[in-house]
């Protein structure tokens, strides 16, 4: 799959932009704080309908402008995709897929996949649980695109069920008991159907992180991930009734996947607290890339690739050693230093305040 035109109007940085982009390897070259990401980010809102920096969607319409447009046409899973944003100030707007209005997320992300690589990755293995969250369920949703409106539905029943936790003030009346059971029978069904994703994903993905993790730093350790949280062996409803006067008291659902982590081990031990920064580093790395292959395999051609300005943070053999690792597909890169080894572009974009151009020679 690959995305053949862009365009933008009043996003972020650009006014008016419009490029066609090749299958291959396109590299956005130019110094920091200049609006690489942002050429990365819209490519990403196109394919998923989210920022990979987690930003608001009224945060990318420029400065006293009512509305951002992204408009984005290539090649999609099984067919051609034209894609339609308008993001208004105060929200996004209307999304249209091949001229129809979309009104399931879904339909999109059956077209495209995408693969994110950015500098904060790190903070996959140090950071906390809900990074590591975050990959496992952005990556259930690339393999399964279903699951993403599983994922929305446990956000609100979730965001109700702690309403009413904290309306209660550690005490429940009739109707509110009979209530929160009901959003106990919800909460925990779609709670099973995630969890039980996420762990059939931990035991894909792990051979593709065990390679990709070889093919960065070597055959000397292995890697063990690990997701088997308590409440899915207890059943999260028995959880749900032995935590209940606690929830009460606190205000807040204490279990569920929501406070759910992924176990990195690295040599038999964690990776969190015993693995070297460069150790961690090629962790985060095949944890991105093991994800990307499993994708690629699963659904038999290879995600979109954002390579947000991750070559600062890498040295020389471990950036020639990703790239090595790569599947073959469309990838963009931008970059404020020199070329990672191995990098032959299709295209190199200069990127200047509110425009990129083509590199000529």
């Amino acid at each position: 799959m690959h995305l053949r035109q862009l365009w933008l109007n009043n996003f972020r940085t650009y006014t008016d932009l419009e490029l066609e982009l090749p299958p291959g390897l396109t590299c956005v070259v130019g110094s920091n704080g200049i609006g690489k990401t942002n050429l990365l980010e819209a490519v990403g809102y196109a394919a998923t309908l989210e920022s990979f920096r987690n930003a608001d969607s009224s945060t990318m319409v420029q400065l006293g402008e009512p509305r951002a447009i992204i408009r984005a046409e290539g090649a999609g899973i099984g067919r051609d995709v034209l894609v339609e944003i308008e993001l208004g100030a105060r929200g996004r707007g209307r999304v249209q897929v091949n001229r129809q209005r979309l009104n399931r997320t879904n339909d999109l992300l059956d077209m495209l996949r995408l693969s994110v690589f950015a500098p904060d990755d790190l903070e996959l293995v140090k950071g906390s649980p809900g990074n590591r969250r975050d990959l496992l369920d952005r990556a259930l949703v690339s393999v399964q695109p279903r699951l993403d409106s599983v994922r929305r539905d446990l956000a609100r029943i979730l965001k109700q069920r702690n309403a009413l936790l904290r309306q209660a003030r550690g005490r429940l009346d009739d109707d509110a008991a009979r209530t929160l059971d009901v959003f106990d029978d919800r909460f925990a069904a779609v709670s099973e159907t995630i969890g039980a994703a996420r762990a059939q994903l931990v035991a894909d993905v792990q051979p593709f992180v065990q390679q990709a993790y070889e093919t960065l730093a070597g055959p000397s350790k292995s890697v063990v991930l690990t997701y088997d949280p308590v409440w899915m062996q207890a059943g999260l409803h028995a959880e749900l009734i032995a935590q209940r006067r606690e929830e009460l008291r606190r205000g807040v659902s204490l279990v569920g996947p929501h406070r759910d982590d992924l176990t990195v081990e690295l040599g038999g031990l964690p990776s969190r607290t015993h693995a070297s920064q460069g150790e961690q580093r090629s962790l985060a790395l095949a944890l991105r890339l093991g994800v990307h292959l499993l994708v690629a395999d699963a659904v038999g051609t290879a995600p979109i690739l954002l390579l947000d300005d991750v070559f600062s943070e890498l040295d020389a053999d471990r950036s020639s050693a990703l790239f090595a690792a790569l599947p073959p597909g469309q990838a963009l890169l931008s970059t404020a230093v020199e070329l990672p080894p191995g990098a032959e572009p299709e295209l190199i974009l200069e990127a200047s305040p509110g425009e990129v151009t083509p590199r000529i020679g």
